[in-house]
């Protein structure tokens, strides 16, 4: 019998691979039948439960629906809210302080304060009553009934806006408007309402009601710069919360829906009526009868007259933003958030600037149809000495100076022959005025026509617009694109932090700008070509008065941004611009001065970019709305609104050159006399300042007096104190005088 052959390895492969392929096969069939069975089980068992007719489309699909939509609205909503959570991961949240600074000015008078100072030094049971009864029945009726969301109120207030088409009624709880004073912003959007509902459950299972109510009434913000009643009843009252009336409780519950609106140091009538609605609140919801706030009808609340004290509103808020970012720099070890801060606001000009803004406007505004301007006044070194970002602070508080970007129109130019003078063009050079195109866009001049060949100084002088454009050729070697992008690079390294979009009509100004950026880039002209950094801070201080930072020792030092040469051409051929050219309305009797005028399409802005050896300002008027005005150009209204403002800041100082440009003549002559803190229209007193010199002087007197008073101290017992006080400074003192600083038994050195 003949041996059987052992399969080979290609047959054993095959044979393996139809017994895988079977298995496969069975097991694919075997888990069909298995799913079919299992599925057949499922529907006969689910037919049990199987609704048919009006129960299904009444019942089941709604539930079905909502049960859908509810999910994934949760899970939306934790989506959105689980930021907001990240706030509350301090532990010591509740006693977390904001950031709160007293501002004094250059001389170190108090000007003002920003931030949150807390004031928790009143218990909740020593509000008075009617108080605590003003604000539930105006703010949150069902406070002590909800778990932080009111719900029918939350619907009442949705169907009351749908009927009136608009926002007329809140639905927020004070504990979801707590919630927003701690932890999130002011902005409207749907994001924000979702975080804030989720904080408001948060709070209600923290602390109880009265702690929150408490907290409310300590921190909300009421307007004049007070957060909290306390705080608003010693500023509009002069007395403390303890002591307010139910009048008064009414007014002070009035501003928590809008404490700009119904402050009553700004709109007095319109306080009375909302202190009005309150005591009708009062009565709806049953705290008080008729008869209770029939008294506070009849003699309402009269609130302490701050009209004339008039704070610097726009400079202060540019200030405390500053500040909330210094804030960040400082050393580790500084924890604290309440701080002292000198700034660089000399409050004379600062209202000097006020009314040259109100007075043109006033004057001309009607006629060249501008409704708005703003300025910026800097030193050459950078520090803001005045700011204005509106022509009225108490209707809106929108800062144009710092926040408006807006089209510089020509006074965008000095850029570019800056960029062309450091490419090897000199002010001497030729170019040709006549027709260009860069792609399909051609620019104009002003006047219509052409004058041909000229001088690089004669084009500036002149505002036009064709050469700014054949400059950007000619610094890009043939290329426009390379030319402005070597513009730009000037432009912010001078100053500006806006975003300048590449365009052909980027060398003639129709990039936007703010003023305050533009002012401080100037700066680099008078300065022999070394940029700085604009800052309103010059010192910071702890609550103590221990000295924490200053800008002369630790801010950011000059940088050469351009040769020295460079500047002092411009600042010739910017000298003669204000002398023979555009800006002739902006001459400075007995001060040399340098700028640039410009004017938008359909004269929507007015420009005046100037500067002297001393400071550097620029005005902007124009409309929020962008309307054009009644053909208002950079050499009108901004050009005497910078003379005034800058006659006067030049007004007995010692006057400085600068690089390119012959001496001045001396000094302007004396300060006119006039009552100070004068309203618009009537002219503020100049004081005559000293010179560096004099003022280094007086402060080494004034230490040797400390000094000896120091060595001569005794004690208090043996001491006589003379009853009649010492005279207090003027307000107008000069650089470098030393000025006592009140309730702090500190001196604080001007600078």
């Amino acid at each position: 019998m003949a041996e059987r052959k052992k399969p080979g390895l290609a047959e054993f492969g095959r044979r393996f691979f139809l017994d895988l392929d079977a298995r496969i096969d069975s097991g694919l069939f075997e888990a069909g039948r298995w799913s079919r069975e299992l599925y057949e089980r499922f529907v006969t068992f689910m037919d049990r439960f199987h609704v048919a007719g009006w129960k299904r489309w009444v019942l089941v699909e709604p539930a079905s629906e909502a049960a859908t939509l509810g999910s994934v609205g949760l899970v939306l909503a934790l989506a959105l809210a689980l930021p907001a959570f990240y706030e509350t991961s301090d532990e010591d949240w509740l006693k977390k302080s904001e950031l709160a600074v007293q501002f004094l000015d250059r001389y170190g008078n108090e000007v003002g304060a920003r931030g949150i100072k807390h004031n928790d030094s009143i218990p909740i049971e020593e509000f008075p009553d009617h108080l605590i009864k003003a604000t539930l029945a105006t703010e949150d009726r069902r406070f002590y009934e909800h778990f932080g969301i009111d719900v029918p109120g939350t619907l009442r207030a949705l169907v009351i806006n749908a009927r009136a088409g608009g926002v007329v009624q809140g639905g927020s709880s004070i504990t979801q408007q707590l919630a927003k004073n701690l932890f999130l912003n002011n902005e409207r959007t749907i994001e924000r309402k979702v975080k804030e509902a989720f904080l408001a459950i948060w709070l209600e299972t923290r602390i109880s009601k009265n702690q929150i109510l408490k907290l409310y009434l300590d921190r909300a913000y009421l307007g004049g710069g007070a957060f909290g009643v306390d705080a608003a009843a010693q500023y509009y009252f002069n007395k403390s919360a303890r002591d307010v009336n139910l009048a008064e409780s009414a007014m002070l519950a009035g501003l928590f829906k809008a404490p700009t609106r119904y402050a009553p140091h700004i709109n007095l009538p319109a306080a009375r009526a909302r202190a009005n609605t309150v005591l009708d609140n009062l009565i709806e919801a049953g705290m008080m009868t008729e008869g209770q706030v029939f008294g506070a009808r009849r003699n309402p609340a009269v609130a302490v007259d701050r009209r004339d004290e008039r704070q610097p509103n726009y400079y202060l808020d540019y200030a405390f933003e500053e500040m909330k970012k210094l804030v960040d720099k400082l050393p580790k070890t500084v924890t604290e958030r309440v701080f002292i801060v000198r700034t660089g606001l000399d409050i004379n000009l600062q209202r000097q600037s006020e009314n040259a803004v109100e007075e043109t406007l006033r004057d001309y505004g009607r006629q060249y149809g501008a409704r708005q301007a703003a300025t910026a006044v800097f030193e050459n070194d950078g520090t803001l000495r005045a700011l204005v970002g509106g022509r009225d602070y108490s209707e809106s508080q929108f800062n144009r100076a710092t926040d408006a970007l807006r089209q510089p129109g020509s006074s965008f130019k000095p850029y570019v022959y800056s960029a062309a003078f450091i490419h090897g063009l000199k002010p001497t050079s030729v170019v040709v005025d006549g027709p260009i195109c860069i792609g399909n866009w051609c620019p104009h001049n002003y006047s219509g026509g052409y004058s041909g060949s000229q001088t690089l100084t004669m084009a500036l002088v002149r505002s036009i617009n064709t050469i700014p454009v054949r400059l950007s050729i000619t610094i890009g070697n043939g290329n426009p694109r390379a030319g402005r992008n070597k513009i730009v690079d000037l432009a912010k390294k001078m100053g500006l932090r806006t975003p300048l979009p590449d365009t052909p009509s980027l060398p003639i100004g129709a990039s936007e700008v703010t003023v305050f950026d533009h002012a401080a880039a100037f700066a680099t002209f008078p300065n022999g070509g070394m940029a700085v950094t604009p800052h309103a801070i010059l010192e910071v201080r702890s609550a103590t008065g221990e000295l924490i930072w200053r800008f002369d020792r630790d801010g950011p030092k000059p940088r050469r941004v351009m040769p020295r040469q460079v500047a002092a051409d411009i600042n010739m051929i910017l000298n003669q611009a204000v002398e023979a050219g555009t800006g002739r309305r902006a001459i400075l009797e007995g001060v040399k001065a340098a700028g640039k005028t410009g004017t938008t399409n359909a004269y929507r802005d007015g420009w005046f970019a100037g500067y002297t050896g001393n400071m550097v300002a620029a005005v902007w008027f124009g409309n929020d709305d962008y309307a054009p005005t009644n053909r208002m150009t950079g050499g009108s209204l901004p050009a005497m609104t910078w003379k005034k403002i800058m006659a006067y800041a030049h007004q007995g100082i010692e006057l400085k050159t600068m690089p390119g440009v012959p001496e001045s003549p001396g000094p302007v002559g004396p300060p006119v006399a006039a009552t100070p803190g004068a309203r618009p229209g009537d002219e503020i007193p100049r004081p005559i300042l000293l010179t560096k010199k004099g003022a280094d002087v007086l402060v080494r007197i004034e230490r040797a007096l400390e000094e000896a008073s120091r060595a001569l101290a005794v004690p208090a017992s043996d001491r006589t104190v003379d009853a009649t006080p010492a005279a207090p400074p003027t307000d107008g003192r000069s650089d470098g005088v030393v000025a006592a600083t009140e309730g702090r038994g500190r001196v604080v050195r001007g600078n």
